[in-house]
């Protein structure tokens, strides 16, 4: 048995006295975060006739989010997230096609299929790094893409699985014409969600990522068992995106192979840059500015709205470097300390 000096034991205690209030701090609820739900949630009294847009809102922001815990706070870079999206969507529909239709059921179970995918393809993943974990991770998605695409008679194709029926919620609010019953459905399963999520960021579990991502030497030296770290939040992720697929199907009952596509996890990875990674809440505020710019300037300029997205998406990686959030963060310093200097 090691017996530690008393003067290594007073740092220690030290040490985990200060990262608990740390993270007691982090964890506190802030009134800009709860007036940040309460933007959507109004949503369904200011804009009753968009409460579609505003569903598609939610569940990329959720897709979204799940990215940012595993690239903002685990350094994980992937370019095909979409396989876990794709998963739990298709999950969903063939659950409900084949008289599986309890959403919230089958919402959970969309969930641990793509989680259950995501752990075992995190045993490959945490042992590539750079340009090798572009490439698994696109791969992954083209394959499973592709593997949809020759599967018609179980896929639908591009031309969407049939006969997908969902129950009321809770045997009792059934969909309606004006997306009503989704958007509460959805807004619900995405503030739970995001409770979750961040509850992560601000454990132990979620310092140790954000070590991980800013210093992986460092953390391999003092002993962080980092693949494992890696593996579970891989795995998490995973989850969430699937849980995202599911929640579309549910609230659209409808999916194709699309929802697999590069495009998918191209958009996702536009969001989050838009938004700002490591914030969770720049998932959000990146579907938002992405979808709502994508429905505004389709409808206006049909054949050059791609042009005016990339020009916006240039702007933000040259003005507002580490995204929205990030930028809005950098100027509030800025005046902040003009302010207490003028004093």
């Amino acid at each position: 048995m090691t017996v530690l000096p008393l003067e290594e034991k007073s740092k220690r205690a030290a040490t985990g006295t200060a990262s608990g209030t740390l993270l007691e701090r982090q964890g506190r609820w802030r009134w800009y975060e709860l007036a940040f739900w309460l933007v959507p949630a109004s949503c369904y009294f200011l804009f009753p006739d968009d409460l579609v847009l505003v569903s598609q809102v939610l569940i990329a922001g959720l897709f979204a989010l799940s990215l940012d815990l595993l690239l903002g706070y685990g350094g994980i870079v992937s370019l095909g997230h979409a396989a876990f999206f794709g998963l739990g969507a298709y999950a969903a529909g063939l659950l409900a096609a084949n008289g599986w239709s309890e959403p919230i059921s089958g919402l959970l179970a969309a969930g641990a299929i793509a989680g259950a995918v995501g752990f075992a393809l995190s045993f490959i993943i945490v042992r590539v790094h750079g340009i090798a974990l572009l490439m698994v991770t696109l791969g992954i998605s083209l394959v499973l893409h592709e593997l949809a695409v020759k599967a018609y008679a179980i896929t639908g194709g591009d031309d969407g699985l049939q006969g997908i029926v969902i129950d009321p919620i809770l045997g009792i609010f059934e969909q309606d014409l004006w997306g009503r019953t989704a958007f509460v459905y959805s807004l619900v399963v995405v503030f739970l969600c995001f409770l979750l999520a961040r509850q992560l960021t601000v454990s132990p579990f979620g310092l140790a990522l954000k070590g991980m991502r800013e210093n992986s030497r460092r953390m391999l030296a003092i002993g962080a068992p980092m693949r494992r770290h890696s593996a579970l939040i891989y795995t998490i992720s995973a989850a969430m995106a699937g849980i995202a697929g599911a929640l579309l199907t549910q609230t659209t009952q409808f999916v194709s192979v699309e929802v697999l596509a590069f495009q998918r996890s191209a958009e996702v990875l536009i969001m989050l840059i838009l938004g700002g990674a490591g914030h969770l809440y720049g998932a959000f505020v990146g579907a938002a500015v992405f979808m709502v710019a994508r429905d505004e300037l389709a409808a206006a300029n049909p054949e050059y709205w791609f042009f005016w997205m990339g020009l916006m998406l240039v702007f933000v990686v040259l003005f507002l470097r580490g995204g929205i959030l990030t930028g809005l963060s950098a100027l509030h310093r800025r005046l902040t300390r003009a302010k207490e200097a003028s004093r």
